[in-house]
C-alpha cells in the first residue's frame, strides 16, 4: 500500500522515543525537590504538557516566577532528563525502518514538539537522525502550544504541503487534538497514554505500540 499521505509529521517525546517517564521524573523532581511542591506522580504526568513554562505556570500559578526563572528552571528540568535518559536514548522499535522507507521514497516529514531546540538536538545528535527531517518546529517557534494547531500548521507551511495531505504521529490527547484542529489525520503511539483515551477524538486512525505495526509499516511499502 502506496501511501496516500504527501508528508509525515512527527511529535517526538513519547512519539518517536519512549521517554515521558524520564521527563516525569525530572518534572517532579523539580516540582517537589527544588521547588517545594508535593506533586503526586499522576498529578505531573497529568499536567505534562505544551511549554515547559506553561507547566510551571499550571502547577504554580501565575504569580510564582518570572518568565526568566521559567526558562532558567526549563533548562535545569532538561539537563536532569537528558543525563539520565541519554544511556536509554533510542528510537521507538521500527522507527528507523520507517524513516528510511519513507525518505528513500522521498515523502518528506519534519518534526512538530512543544520541546525546545535543546532537547531536540539531544535526540537528533546523539541518535544521527537529523537528515531525515526537512522542517522542524519547536516550542520556541509558536505562540500557542498544542492543542492549539499552530505547531502543525507551521510545519505543514515549511514543507508546502496542505494539512490535509499530512499524517500526524503522536502519543497524548493534547497532541492528536492539535492535528484535529490543524486538519490532519492521526496515528497513536501507545508508550504514555491507553488507546481508549483517544476514542472520543474523530482524527484518530489508528493506536499502535511502534512502528512495528502493520498499519504504519504499509503507509510506506509498495
Amino acid at each position: 500500500m502506496t501511501s496516500t499521505y504527501k508528508a509525515f509529521i512527527f511529535d517526538l517525546n513519547g512519539t518517536m522515543i519512549n521517554d515521558m517517564e524520564y521527563h516525569t521524573r525530572a518534572w517532579r523532581y523539580l516540582l517537589n525537590n527544588d521547588l517545594g511542591g508535593n506533586f503526586s506522580w499522576d498529578e505531573v504526568k497529568q499536567q505534562m504538557y505544551g511549554k515547559n513554562p506553561e507547566v510551571l505556570v499550571r502547577m504554580f500559578g501565575a504569580e510564582r516566577f518570572t518568565m526568566d526563572e521559567m526558562v532558567k528552571l526549563s533548562y535545569e528540568k532538561e539537563k536532569r532528563y537528558q543525563q539520565e535518559y541519554l544511556d536509554q536514548l533510542a528510537l521507538l522499535p521500527g522507527l528507523h525502518d520507517f524513516l528510511e522507507a519513507a525518505y528513500q521514497k522521498g515523502i518528506p516529514m519534519a518534526i512538530g514538539s512543544a520541546a525546545i531546540p535543546f532537547n531536540i538536538d539531544f535526540v537528533l545528535d546523539n541518535l544521527n537522525i537529523r537528515h531525515y527531517f526537512k522542517a522542524i518546529v519547536s516550542a520556541d517557534d509558536v505562540v500557542l502550544s498544542k492543542p492549539h494547531p499552530e505547531t502543525y500548521l507551521k510545519v505543514a507551511e515549511a514543507l508546502n504541503v496542505p494539512a490535509k495531505d499530512c499524517l500526524v504521529f503522536e502519543d497524548v490527547p493534547k497532541g492528536a487534538e492539535a492535528a484535529l484542529n490543524a486538519g490532519m489525520d492521526s496515528v497513536i503511539l501507545t508508550t504514555t497514554h491507553q488507546p481508549q483515551e483517544f476514542k472520543d477524538i474523530p482524527n484518530v486512525l489508528h493506536t499502535a505500540n511502534d512502528f512495528t505495526d502493520e498499519f504504519i509499516k504499509k503507509l510506506v511499502e509498495d
